[in-house]
């Protein structure tokens, strides 16, 4: 096995030899400008009275956020709060969980990564380095809550006179007007959490938080999360084994599950009321809702995901009766905005993929179905408001996947685009107010990278979130199509100079798992398939059968199979595509992939050799059988009711055959807690065992995200060196 230079050789310019070309400032910019979006307006909230928009910003080239207030009436924007002026002067510091909690939430920024406003709008809770600060908006003073350390999760009550969080592994609160903290829960230890989500939770179902508010403040449901029977995996930071490591609970596929249940206690403290439902059919807590107009309400999941419950919780007893039952063949969608109350009581909206697609459902009270909203083939993609003033549903999505535009909808009318004057394709998001009379959109397209435009209920612009982002010296060169029989949607990006009639190797950038799509009509997705075009190559993105945004059954096609149907809809897409594109050198193709995609690079390059010369995996999963729990038993079963899916979908599989492999570079974090480094260590091993050159490179104490500007500039050194030596030969 050839091995790769060690990241202190490369971290060090004064190594290089003087014959080394100098370093490429495109690289570099989109390194340090964390891929242009350091400078954009995020985390955006409206006031109530619709009067001013507030967001967090970075300067330029850093990701530290600091908090501004947008004039809606003046169109200005003003700076409301730094980190600098809060802690006067200290280091920022976070707790393990709340690593391990933004590393779910793939939150690579620092400063203020979040902050809440209360409903009446006069204050904003801040929380920065374990510590919470409330502010007063109407004067701008900050408050810092005396808090034990620690704290995780913080969030006002609905009246806004109090602050829950989680710290010390219980739920505690603070009483805003005497500014003093009170335990909640009692007896919460490392191994049994009270009010923190667990594991799969955060990485799978997106359910981040392990507490809730009820609609009058006087009380809060929180989960109680007993991982004592869960695997514990170990991560030691290889650079400093004298650190020690640390543990966590890591459930992987036909092991035990965290044991979680749901309680219900004063918020002033008191007796647990638990909530009672058949936790051995349906193990899995998957949803919290406590919507104003209804009841506690909770979505439970069998182990296979296959068959779902909506349960009404009464909070005095416990007792839970059912009001929806989902059943799937293959799995159940999860989507957390759903159920969705109206404030009248008379009932709630609910999401589903039982019609071929995903819809969202008017359900009455008693969960009986009323009707469809959003029909299945209007694209539905994400919830943006439901305004309980007019019952008007807004959401984003669009019928082609590669697209995204802000809908709305009346119960019982038909969805209609809300007019942002914006023309051609376009990729948008939008959050709208409580009462729907102002928008803010953030809008890209296949020529302008993100923009953020304030707009009125019905599309009229009213102004535009400042922003000091750095801009890209150049606009990609890529085209989207529909090709083959089964219209795969793909994007193709040619040099910027590019000569008609010229073969040229190709490079696949793929992910091509359940949860993902790749091909987008925007700018910013094709940056770097720009810099690797530039370099010699076409540069192809394909979304095919197993990925979202199609039908139910197009992504439900890679049930019990990962490695089949993926990987062969990859090359039949790539094979379409070149017969409209006769430059493409199907005799030199590459492919490139992180995580899922990872994944998908080793197995072309370990199942396909005669298609893939070369390829790149990053962070892949090489034997499902130790991912985790909810995402692996998803797709492929139990490991010891569905043995063959587990076999077939791993790489060790293909690399024990006796057979050729394309030119392999596996790069994976040390640190990653996610997909564990002895993923590649483990497919590293088997290769080796079995005779087959690759190459390994480490990124010392990196997780899952790449966040270091540097690492990230020679890890795209690398890659593109590797194309360039195996597919220019």
């Amino acid at each position: 096995m050839s091995s790769a230079p060690s990241i202190a050789q490369e971290r060090k310019p004064s190594a290089m030899a003087p014959s080394q070309k100098q370093p490429d400032t495109f690289l570099r910019q989109y390194a340090e400008t964390r891929r242009f979006q350091s400078g954009r307006p995020v985390g955006t909230r409206i006031t109530p009275d619709e009067k001013s928009v507030l967001f967090l910003r970075t300067s330029p080239t850093s990701n530290v956020q600091m908090l501004y207030a947008f004039d809606v009436a003046g169109g200005q924007a003003r700076e409301l709060l730094t980190p600098e002026a809060l802690l006067k002067g200290a280091e920022e510091t976070l707790s393990p969980e709340e690593k391990a909690r933004r590393e779910r939430m793939r939150v690579s920024a620092r400063g203020f990564t979040s902050y809440s406003l209360s409903e009446d709008g006069t204050q904003l809770l801040v929380p920065l380095s374990g510590r919470l600060y409330v502010v007063d908006r109407a004067t701008g003073k900050s408050t810092e809550l005396k808090t034990g350390p620690g704290v995780i999760d913080p969030r006002l009550s609905p009246d806004g006179k109090q602050v829950a969080y989680v710290r010390e592994h219980d739920v505690y609160r603070v009483d805003l007007a005497a500014n003093q903290e009170k335990r909640v829960t009692q007896g919460g230890t490392a191994q049994k959490t009270h009010g923190l989500a667990e594991f799969v939770a955060q990485e799978e179902m997106s359910r981040f938080s392990g507490y809730w508010w009820s609609p009058d403040s006087k009380s809060i449901a929180y989960t109680e999360s007993d991982t004592a029977d869960v695997e514990k995996l170990t991560i030691v930071d290889v650079m400093h084994p004298e650190k020690g490591g640390e543990i966590f609970p890591y459930p992987r596929p036909g092991k035990a599950n965290a044991k979680v249940r749901l309680g219900v206690t004063p918020a002033a403290g008191g007796k647990t009321v638990w909530a009672q439902w058949d936790a051995q059919k349906y193990p899995y807590l998957a949803t919290v809702k406590w919507d104003k107009g209804g009841p506690l309400t909770i979505v439970v999941q069998n182990r296979l995901q296959t068959e779902e419950q909506v349960l009404a919780v009464d909070p005095a007893t416990g007792k839970t009766r059912v009001l929806l039952t989902e059943k799937d063949n293959a799995w159940v969608e999860l989507a957390q905005d759903y159920p969705l109350w109206l404030e009248d009581g008379s009932g709630f909206l609910w999401y589903t993929e039982r019609n071929g697609g995903p819809e969202v459902e008017l359900r009455k009270a008693s969960g009986e179905l009323d009707r469809s909203v959003v029909k299945p083939d209007a694209g539905y993609r994400n919830l943006s408001r439901f305004v309980q003033a007019d019952k008007t549903l807004f959401f984003t999505g669009d019928p082609n996947p590669t697209q995204s535009h802000l809908w709305r909808v009346k119960l019982g009318g038909a969805p209609e685009q809300v007019a942002t004057g914006t023309s051609g394709p376009a990729v948008e998001n939008g959050l709208v107010s409580k009462n729907g009379g102002l928008v803010v959109l953030n809008t890209q397209g296949p020529k302008a990278m993100p923009r953020t435009v304030v707009l009125k209920g019905d599309g009229t612009k009213l102004g535009e979130l400042p922003e000091v982002a750095q801009e890209p010296s150049f606009t990609p060169n890529f085209e989207i199509r529909q090709v083959g029989p089964k219209k795969f949607w793909t994007s193709l990006v040619k040099p910027r100079d590019f000569k008609p009639g010229q073969k040229l190797p190709v490079i696949v950038e793929v992910y091509a798992g359940p949860t993902v799509t790749v091909v987008h009509q925007s700018m910013a997705a094709h940056l770097l398939s720009q810099w690797f075009a530039d370099h010699g190559f076409l540069v192809v993105k394909v979304d095919g059968r197993g990925t979202p945004l199609r039908t139910a059954e197009w992504n439900r096609a890679v049930k019990h199979d990962f490695a089949t149907i993926t990987l062969d809809d990859q090359i039949e897409a790539v094979q379409a595509l070149a017969k409209e594109v006769p430059e493409m050198d199907l005799s030199r193709v590459g492919i490139t992939g992180w995580s899922f995609g990872g994944y998908m690079a080793a197995l072309a390059a370990l199942k396909r050799p005669d298609f893939f010369k070369a390829a790149v995996s990053g962070a892949p999963v090489v034997d499902w059988r130790d991912y985790d729990t909810h995402y692996t038993e998803r797709y492929l079963g139990l490991p010891e009711e569905t043995p063959q899916a587990y076999e077939v979908s791993s790489l060790l599989t293909y690399a024990k055959k006796d057979s050729p492999i394309g030119a392999l570079l596996l790069i994976h974090g040390t640190a990653d807690d996610n997909v564990y480094f002895f993923h590649t260590l483990k497919l590293s091993d088997a290769l080796f065992r079995a005779g087959k050159p690759h190459q390994l490179l480490p990124l010392s104490g990196l997780t899952h995200m790449v966040p270091d500007p540097l690492i990230t500039e020679r890890q795209y050194e690398r890659v593109i060196s590797h194309f360039e030596q195996n597919l220019k030969k």
